[in-house]
């Protein structure tokens, strides 16, 4: 996207003189490549995640003499990328990815693109051909700037050595101010390859890039009278609050208003969800009473969130008593998918902030909200409609006990990381997310693949912290190679297969709407001559594939071994631990709002549709 466009949440520290200040300034005659190395510790880049090849290879020398930027060596460059999501998701800071040319470049517009969907802070650095040889369909070319034009908040070509000091620095700036976004630096091999001079902090010039950070306070006063007024409101935090680090903010305005809170997918963790105002995450796989509250809420105050249609469902449907108080960083968002009432610009946590003080001042003035009659039907919705599960018939493993049970066992300040599918969806409802920056996923794009090199990221940038990965046994094999670099790096992940045998997700749209024809879903087996699978045989074996990863893993099938195996994989610090969980497969997510239909038909398991009775639509 234009960068003019886009705009963000937490701000970063700047880029700053290497020793403290200005005056520390000198200039020093380097290649470019090490204006590239030293740009990257000047901006405070501690760790790379890259893959070397041919035209990035000029800036892998000076990085072997670095003793302040770390380089973790993958086995995928889309694992590059995932890990410094990760690492920007758990750490606050900006994630660094490098990789060479062509389809080095080209496996990173995966996870380029889902930083850009989910607003994670990422720069990603691209080796080039020769400026010289630009166009010319030269050996491992590829126009990456073109490519990824529309999934970065903005990119750069740079084949001058003179430039690329103030554009590793631009591109730090752009990446972690506004919305925050991944910014590709494409640099062609002579530019690194070239003499030039070296001096910090540089010049930056971003004509048009002025992110609108303070609200208008006129705005900030209307929000508040609607707030005041309503008899149904709802606090719809999005993932814009985790990323202007605005979480203590929204609890003080949560418990002043009296108003409940859902958070989406993306804001798990930024209000604790054993508060009594948090009523669960909204969307299609979202808890009954928050998918209901929106429905039937009399004014929306949406914060970093924007509406999308898995929150949304058919959207000319969505909330149709409410008025909207939507506040969003970029401008580009108000708007989009439901009009506004009441549009605000600005960071979260000074909107948010700025709305504790308005209120505070209607309450000054007598105006204080009367949401007795919401609460009683929220809370009778929460006891009816709670979100659970039933244990399989045949004692086999449930795939939601053990999400439950890991998060139940982990020590305190656990991260999670999820692939994408049916455990993702179980992990955002059976792990109690009480702290932000604990649950990290593919939100927007949804990306299989995610989770085991976003926990590798998010490890190696928070390394006392203990890091889970929840994935699945499709989404596993995609990306597992990236256990090596844990193993061979110190990164003690932990992974949790829930191995139900098949593309879960996928076979449960199939069992629902497909009459049970499970057309190419089954993963770990092969069919005889009548297609039916084969049973009792598992390929890959993960336990053996896992060792030979270098890691230590285990197999559990019966739910009495549970916690002990849990228990074990918690003790293990010296190297990463791969649990296969052998789950039932036959395990569904629910609730569930089909896709394309409204969320007034929200199904709170098969064939339960929710009654609410005629009166609460008054």
């Amino acid at each position: 996207m234009p960068m003019t466009e886009q705009a963000t949440g937490a701000q970063h520290p700047q880029p700053r003189a290497r020793n403290g200040g200005p005056s520390s300034a000198s200039v020093e005659h380097l290649t470019g490549a090490q204006s590239l190395i030293r740009s990257l510790e000047e901006v405070g880049a501690d760790t790379v995640f890259g893959l070397p090849g041919g035209c990035i290879l000029p800036a892998y020398d000076p990085l072997m003499d670095s003793t302040r930027v770390r380089h973790i060596l993958v086995r995928h460059e889309q694992g590059a990328g995932h890990a410094a999501t990760g690492y920007a998701q758990a750490t606050g800071k900006v994630g660094v990815c490098m990789v060479t040319s062509g389809p080095g470049a080209t496996n990173l517009v995966t996870p380029i693109a889902d930083a850009a969907m989910d607003s994670v802070p990422m720069v990603a650095i691209t080796g080039q051909v020769a400026s010289a040889a630009i166009g010319t369909d030269a050996f491992q070319e590829a126009d990456i700037c073109g490519i990824t034009m529309p999934i970065t908040k903005h990119n750069f070509l740079v084949t001058r050595a003179e430039d690329i000091a103030h554009t590793i620095a631009e591109a730090f700036h752009i990446a972690s101010t506004g919305r925050p976004g991944p910014v590709l630096v494409d640099i062609a091999k002579d530019a690194l390859q070239s003499k030039t001079t070296f001096s910090w902090p540089p010049t930056m010039d971003l004509p048009g890039y002025r992110p609108v950070t303070k609200p208008h306070a006129k705005q900030i006063r209307e929000a508040a009278k609607l707030i005041t007024q309503a008899k149904r409101p709802v606090l719809y935090v999005g993932g814009g609050v985790m990323k202007a680090g605005a979480t203590a903010e929204l609890k003080v305005l949560a418990e002043l208003t009296g108003a409940p809170v859902t958070t989406t997918l993306m804001a798990l963790g930024s209000f604790p969800d054993s508060h009594p105002l948090h009523v669960g995450m909204p969307g299609m796989h979202g808890s009954v009473t928050a998918v209901t509250a929106l429905q039937k809420a009399d004014l929306i105050v949406a914060l970093g969130a924007r509406f999308d249609d898995r929150v949304t469902g058919k959207l000319d449907s969505f909330a149709p008593y409410a008025k909207i108080v939507h506040a969003d960083i970029d401008p580009a968002e108000i708007g989009k998918n439901r009009a506004a009432d009441v549009p605000i610009v600005g960071d979260a946590r000074e909107v948010i902030a700025d709305l504790v003080q308005a209120v505070q001042a209607e309450h000054t003035e007598g105006n204080t909200g009367d949401y007795g009659a919401w609460w009683k039907d929220l809370n009778r919705w929460r006891e009816t409609y709670p979100v659970g599960y039933d244990l399989p018939e045949d004692g086999s493993l449930s795939p939601q006990q053990v999400i439950q049970r890991i998060g139940e066992l982990a020590p305190e300040g656990t991260i999670f990381a999820a692939g994408v599918g049916q455990h993702q969806m179980w992990a955002s409802h059976f792990i109690q997310y009480e702290q932000p920056a604990t649950w990290l996923n593919s939100g927007g794009a949804g990306t299989m693949g995610y989770a085991v090199p976003a926990a590798m990221g998010a490890k190696a940038g928070a390394p006392d912290r203990a890091v889970w990965a929840i994935d699945g046994d499709g989404c596993f094999q995609m990306t597992n190679q990236e256990l090596t670099t844990c193993a061979l790096n110190n990164i003690p992940i932990k992974v949790a297969i829930i191995n139900n045998g098949a593309l879960g997700m996928v076979r449960q749209w199939q069992t629902l709407f497909y009459n049970q024809r499970y057309s190419n879903t089954v993963l770990h087996s092969g069919a005889d001559s009548d297609g039916v699978p084969a049973k009792g045989t598992r390929v890959p074996d993960f336990v053996k594939l896992s060792e030979a990863m270098g890691c230590y893993a285990i197999r559990c099938e019966d739910p009495a071994d549970l916690d002990k195996v849990i228990a074990e994989a918690n003790a293990i610090n010296d190297r990463p631990v791969v649990i296969d969980f052998i789950v039932h497969e036959d395990a569904m997510v629910w609730p569930m709002v089909a896709a394309g239909t409204s969320n007034d038909e929200v199904m709170a398991a098969r064939g339960v549709r929710p009654d609410f009775g005629d009166n609460e639509d008054d």
